[in-house]
């Protein structure tokens, strides 16, 4: 069963701003680290930004300084602020749950559908 489900996602042009969030479509745990993950078409799945439930995050240098990663517990929602955007962020943007603070794939369970964020230059 999907526990996350991203949203915000859109077009935007180069140097804009977007704010995806992540809410939880079913029961969910305030330990759980979240991780916010993107695929470009023919790339690999990367890492973006993960979050774990104390407040702590860690961010891919692609885009540090550029997007940041928060939470809102009571809110069960995480939240990936994009701004000063880039046509190579383009990429359908997933968030997944992890027992540990990872920045793995292979580390996160419960994906959801992503949200596709388009960059025009």
């Amino acid at each position: 069963q999907v526990q996350l489900v991203e949203s915000g996602g859109g077009l935007v042009q180069a140097g804009g701003s977007l704010r995806l969030s992540c809410a939880a479509s079913g029961r969910t745990f305030s330990t759980y680290t979240t991780g916010w993950f993107r695929q470009a078409p023919g790339k690999e799945r990367e890492f973006v930004a993960v979050i774990a439930w104390s407040g702590s995050t860690y961010v891919a240098d692609s885009v540090k300084g550029r997007f940041t990663i928060s939470r809102d517990n009571p809110k069960n929602t995480v939240y990936l602020q994009m701004n000063s955007l880039k046509p190579e962020d383009t990429a359908v943007y997933y968030c997944a749950n992890s027992w540990t603070f990872t920045t793995a794939t292979r580390g996160f369970g419960s994906w959801g559908q992503g949200t596709q964020v388009t960059v025009s230059s």
